[in-house]
């Protein structure tokens, strides 16, 4: 397992706990993200995997508990606040502007660096000028990486799924994130683009932390340095893939496998 102790965190939780009317969603759940590391949120179907990540983000409110994100100096935050405090989050879809290119959807997820300068750029003003060209620049650079600059021109009605996914994340990544959030990444990818996310989250650890909610293990389990297993609301096992996959308790609880 990687050594933790000595490296900031980048995010935690600690003790959510989430009421919907009657229904226990979240169970005293508490977990860290440290700094460059990539952790995995897991478990079967209404494990309480979503509510933790939006409780997380600020688009779920927890009845107990705290979120932290200690690197950054942040308690928890306001969906409108991630972005200032350094995190970026994916949605399970791609989430893109219709009206926007291509291009202008990238170049629009600098609005936390930018401001009003952005929306400035947008509408052609003098002064916005310099801005657009810095930002067009850098958002082909974001496109380019993931191998679909081509598509800049393009509106995202008109684009394959796959690869309004990497189009979603180069918007993401134009915030300069420390932690990033990702929701089902895999989810209507083909094996090759599977692969191709895989290397690309795991060139992104050099420069933040990922957390993500996932539930293709094939591609989980080789990219994490971390797992948290949830069941029932309730963090059942945390620690590296390799213990893991060896858990009784999650392969009775994820992959329906009983001692």
């Amino acid at each position: 397992m990687t050594d933790t102790t000595s490296r900031p965190i980048t995010l935690e939780l600690i003790d959510v706990t989430v009421h919907f009317g009657g229904l226990l969603a979240l169970n005293e759940v508490s977990f860290r993200v440290y700094e460059n590391e990539i952790v995995g949120l897991i478990g079967p179907n209404g494990a309480g995997k979503t509510t933790a990540f939006n409780v997380a983000c600020g688009f779920q409110k927890p009845t107990s508990g705290s979120v932290h994100f200690p690197a950054s100096g942040h308690g928890a935050l306001r969906p409108s606040q991630l972005a200032k405090a350094g995190v970026a989050r994916t949605l399970q879809g791609v989430g893109l502007f219709p009206q926007l290119s291509v291009l202008e959807n990238v170049m629009a997820g600098a609005q936390s660096r930018f401001g009003d300068g952005l929306l400035t750029s947008f509408l052609g003003l003098p002064n916005g000028l310099r801005t657009e060209k810095a930002l067009r620049q850098e958002a082909l650079g974001g496109l380019e990486r993931l191998g679909v600059a081509k598509f800049a021109a393009a509106m995202p009605g008109g684009i394959p799924y796959g690869i309004a996914k990497k189009v979603s994340l180069a918007r993401a990544l134009m915030a300069h994130p420390t932690l990033l959030m990702l929701d089902e990444p895999a989810s209507g990818l083909d094996e090759n683009e599977l692969e191709e996310f895989a290397h690309l989250i795991t060139e992104l650890r050099a420069s933040m932390s990922v957390l993500l909610v996932e539930h293709n293990m094939d591609f989980v389990m080789p990219l994490v340095h971390q797992l948290i297993v949830l069941n029932f609301g309730q963090v059942i096992a945390t620690g590296a893939p390799a213990d893991i996959s060896n858990d009784p308790d999650v392969l009775a609880a994820y992959l329906g496998v009983e001692e």
